[in-house]
């Protein structure tokens, strides 16, 4: 079947809203950021915070709030609003910060629609590229580039030895010592290893076919809950964190490889990041 972007927004009005705040988002987050950025901190000196991050979120919870006042809200700059609809906005308003405050074109906006649990709705944009990308449950993955829409499909990877992975480091500097020893077991196992710098990039990029497997310890729902519906729409087999979780470690891949990378990972250390990270703090 062949869809366009615009009967596909037009039959499902989650996807529309969606499509709207992200394309919205990324477009004040392109054309208004200022030559020089106040910046402040969250959690250490590394993990930079623009006032752009915030605006977009303000951004995207009014389109919301506006449209749907009964909606819950879930973001990554502390937007926490409970609803009585059953729908759930999970939204990170600029994933890839740091590539965004230093000039690197990998960074984007991740918006997810959650009904009654179960993420329905994966909006990504990626403005810098000119892409965004659209998962809808039961029907499918799609990259999105100006009138131009391409069906996604993961890579039919099946040896573990010859995949090209991606990952993400923290922002301590305790973690990213610890994520660089997990590292280091994992390079010998498999072909090579990238690191975007943003999360939603590297899922995109996985549903697109350039990577084979991604894996990252540390992310919350807002950082991939719209990336891993559009891997699995791909095609693609993904565990992402369960709650409470200390490893959280989200892992995907394609999934002729699947089992093996997971095995892998454990047998690496991966999941025991964070804990490792709480007994030296």
């Amino acid at each position: 079947m062949t869809h366009s972007i615009d009967s596909l927004l037009t039959e499902h009005h989650l996807a529309r809203l969606a499509w709207i705040c992200a394309q919205s988002a990324g477009a004040f987050l392109k054309d208004q950021r200022p030559r020089e950025i106040e910046i402040d901190t969250k959690s250490s000196g590394s993990d930079l915070v623009s006032e752009m991050d915030r605006g977009a979120e303000a951004l995207i919870v009014d389109l919301i709030t506006s449209a749907r006042p009964d909606d819950s809200i879930l973001g990554e700059e502390g937007a926490d609003r409970t609803g009585s609809s059953g729908v759930r906005w999970i939204i990170d308003p600029l994933d890839g910060t740091v590539n965004y405050l230093f000039g690197i074109p990998l960074w984007g906006v991740s918006v997810a629609v959650e009904v009654d649990g179960e993420v329905q709705v994966g909006v990504i944009s990626i403005p810098e590229t000119h892409k965004s990308y659209l998962g809808i449950a039961g029907i499918g993955a799609f990259c999105i580039t100006g009138d131009s829409i391409e069906k996604l499909q993961v890579r039919e990877s099946k040896d573990l030895s010859k995949a090209l992975l991606s990952t993400g480091f923290g922002y301590s500097a305790t973690r990213r010592r610890l994520q660089a020893e997990v590292l280091t077991e994992v390079l010998p196992k498999v072909a090579d290893v990238r690191r975007s710098g943003c999360a939603v990039v590297d899922l995109c990029w996985l549903a697109s076919g350039l990577f084979d497997a991604y894996y990252e310890t540390g992310l919350n729902p807002w950082d991939y809950a719209a990336g891993a519906l559009i891997v699995d729409l791909a095609g693609g087999q993904v565990a992402a964190p369960i709650d409470g979780d200390l490893g959280k470690l989200l892992v995907a891949s394609s999934p002729g490889i699947f089992t093996e990378f997971s095995q892998m990972l454990r047998s690496v250390g991966a999941h025991e990041v964070l804990l490792k990270e709480s007994q030296v703090l």
